[in-house]
């Protein structure tokens, strides 16, 4: 077997060896960092993160931000319980906090550490659209998706360094880098971000609704965040997320089945 074969041997058997299921999805998921060595990390820097930036404590907003969360966590695990998952959250760590800056975001950490800031609560106007994004970020901490980020980097860094070694003179390990930098950030790297906004979409759908949140408002949270970019965006094929016109024409398409989850777990009303 040439260098080559063995490299790519070596690769499949630890890509193989280094799968984890996806609960949400049944799929297998790249897994090269566990989350016990993930998880210590995340926290610590996320504590860091509160120390260097101004919480917002004990207003309307900010308990609005926790109980929702929380509502949003207690489906999830109503939903992996039901589904044969006991187990699944025991060294998540969920805590939400409100954060003073006008920046229109949130984001969630592995771990179940979450982050808003205010410069969203416009955007979400109520407390379903802020269950819209608490759903969807609580969605990216299920489906471990800061860890397969991660392998999908190592896996990236690899097949680089595989190539450097194979190829010998200064002209064509010039080319080749450029070109897989390129390839695999626009046929790769990208594409697994946008999947990653999707599935985290859908989750956080369901959750939403059987936290007993509408799942319609979703979509028109997106339609506020679209008219708020002022249609200022990157083509979808080079941007990490989905364009918002598709996660609008996705969100309308799945709220109905997200209705029909919750209705599973005695949900047959919403708050609005």
């Amino acid at each position: 077997m040439n260098f080559k074969n063995s490299i790519i041997a070596f690769g499949t058997i630890v890509m193989f060896l280094s799968c984890a299921t996806n609960p949400f999805t049944g799929n297998k998921t790249l897994a090269f960092v566990s989350n016990d060595q993930l998880f210590p990390s995340a926290f610590a820097q996320y504590n860091q993160f509160l120390t260097e930036n101004k919480v917002v404590k004990d207003t309307p907003d900010a308990e609005m931000i926790k109980r929702v969360g929380q509502r949003i966590a207690v489906a999830a695990e109503r939903w992996l319980n039901a589904n044969g998952h006991q187990g699944y959250l025991d060294d998540y760590k969920w805590e939400y906090n409100l954060v003073n800056d006008k920046t229109v975001n949130a984001w969630c950490m592995p771990g179940g550490k979450i982050v808003f800031y205010t410069g969203i609560l416009p955007i979400a106007q109520n407390e379903t659209g802020v269950a819209a994004i608490m759903g969807h970020e609580v969605a990216h901490a299920l489906a471990n998706h800061g860890q397969q980020r991660m392998s999908a980097a190592y896996i990236q860094q690899g097949i680089a360094v595989g190539g450097n070694l194979l190829l010998k003179d200064d002209k064509n390990l010039g080319i080749y880098n450029q070109a897989f930098g390129i390839a695999s950030n626009v046929g790769g790297m990208l594409p697994f971000s946008r999947s990653h906004e999707t599935q985290s979409d859908e989750i956080g759908l369901r959750l939403m609704a059987i936290a007993g949140y509408n799942p319609d408002e979703a979509a028109e949270l997106w339609k506020r965040m679209k008219a708020n970019s002022g249609g200022q965006a990157p083509p979808e094929f080079l941007s990490t997320h989905p364009s918002n016109d598709t996660r609008i024409a996705n969100l309308t398409k799945w709220a109905p089945e997200a209705k029909a989850e919750a209705r599973k777990f005695g949900i047959t009303s919403f708050r609005e």
